[in-house]
């Protein structure tokens, strides 16, 4: 049974940034990740609020966040899921197909995954004009007719993504208003090649090898109507991957949303979460880089440090009086 002071679940932007840290910090790092390291940010075509970055492909964005992780010291595993956990006492224990390791400290970095629209026709065509990733599928598609479902940040950018390759892209939402970034929706709205449905949801999607076409409704008028299509892009939004850490303990919200204190800090102590998988409003790499930041400094401070863990606000209160006496 191998033994680390941290171990992180989630190789994302998050965990990535966290592993960057804990290693600074001198602690033994391990992460794991059930696909490849990286994360959802390897599906954006580009990633342009990212500071430092004027444009950059989330793929490579990645690929350089974990080099930066392993040239550090960082141990990272892939395609190694975690199957079991023990979070209970100071040391936890996590399990993997291969193996049981120990930690001091757990931070949960598991992200989420894409939701789906639930409709007739999604499963069978899952891959076969049913996709959940523009850079991905995308250009399998080229001079192609595609719909792309959705009405935020991910959906305007895969649209927009997509039609530099295909021939039409048609936005299909819910909504009468996008509640993506303007400047997302003002590119949109001035490409030629994208047409809006709004206030209309997907009723089924058809097919025989393939995606054909879809049913469309009117969720105000009723109407509904059949259009043509080769591909289907659903980017509705994610469910976070938080199951197994519910199950073992790890308090949540009506969302499934890990939920954290201003530390990091989860409901049982040595348990900390980064990233999209916690109730943070914010989903965006940068909050993710800096929640995985600060939830290395708090593990450091939870194996290390444990007066300075206990009494944080305090200290720095007492520390601030100090140098400044005559404060009140």
């Amino acid at each position: 049974m191998e033994t680390w002071d941290v171990i992180i679940i989630g190789a994302g932007s998050a965990g990535l940034s966290a592993a960057i840290y804990t290693v600074r910090s001198g602690l033994r790092t391990l992460v794991l990740d059930e696909k490849i390291a990286g994360g959802t940010i390897t599906n954006a075509p580009t990633v342009v609020n990212y500071p430092g970055f004027l444009e950059i492909n989330g793929a490579e964005l990645a690929q350089k966040m974990t080099e930066h992780a392993r040239n550090f010291g960082a141990a990272i595993h892939e395609i190694e899921a975690v199957t079991a956990l023990a979070l209970q006492g100071d040391i936890k224990t996590v399990t993997t197909p291969t193996t049981t390791y120990n930690t001091k400290a757990l931070i949960i970095s598991t992200g989420s995954h894409y939701k789906e629209l639930g409709v007739e026709g999604e499963q069978t065509f899952r891959g076969r004009g049913v996709s959940y990733c523009g850079v991905c599928d995308g250009p399998f598609f080229r001079d192609k007719h595609v719909l792309v479902v959705g009405g935020g940040n991910s959906a305007c950018i895969t649209a927009l993504y997509l039609s530099g390759l295909t021939a039409q892209v048609s936005v299909i939402h819910r909504r009468e208003t996008f509640r993506a970034e303007q400047s997302l929706v003002e590119d949109l709205t001035a490409k030629d090649n994208i047409k809006i449905f709004w206030n209309t949801e997907i009723q089924e999607i058809k097919g025989d090898k393939k995606v054909h076409a879809v049913t469309l409704k009117n969720n105000k008028t009723k109407q509904t109507s059949e259009i043509a299509a080769d591909a289907v892009f659903v980017q509705i939004g994610e469910t976070p991957n938080s199951q197994l850490a519910k199950t073992n303990g790890v308090e949540v919200d009506d969302h499934g949303y890990i939920k954290i204190d201003i530390h990091q800090q989860t409901n049982l102590p040595g348990v900390f979460a980064a990233g999209d998988i916690t109730n943070h409003p914010i989903k965006q790499v940068g909050t993710a880089v800096g929640q995985g930041i600060t939830a290395a400094l708090e593990a450091y401070a939870h194996i290390k440090q444990p007066y300075h863990k206990k009494h944080p606000i305090e200290t720095a209160t007492q520390l601030s009086n100090t140098k400044n006496p005559s404060k009140p």
